[in-house]
């Protein structure tokens, strides 16, 4: 039971990391107003924003996808290490 929470904390993370990177990389190519894009946003537009009112940009650069990307990473070690712990 435990293996199996594992892999779905896992899948989890790896799920939200690709739809950030998506994120990032279509901001600079697709319309906000597109189908796709705007999916995508609404998963992880809740994430960025607590990060975004916290962290100021850097020049013209948002650092809160970044950040994002080691809390998810940070978050999910955690988690597998304690799980793993329990076996």
């Amino acid at each position: 039971m435990i293996v199996i929470l594992i892999n779905l904390i896992n899948i989890a993370a790896q799920l939200l990391v690709l739809l950030l990177i998506a994120s990032v990389v279509l901001s600079y190519f697709m319309s906000p107003f597109h189908t796709v894009r705007q999916t995508i946003d609404r998963i992880i537009n809740p994430m960025l924003m607590p990060i975004r009112q916290v962290v100021p940009l850097v020049g013209m650069f948002d650092l809160s996808p970044l950040i994002l990307y080691f809390l998810i990473r940070a978050i999910s070690w955690a988690l597998i290490n304690f799980l793993s712990a329990l076996l």
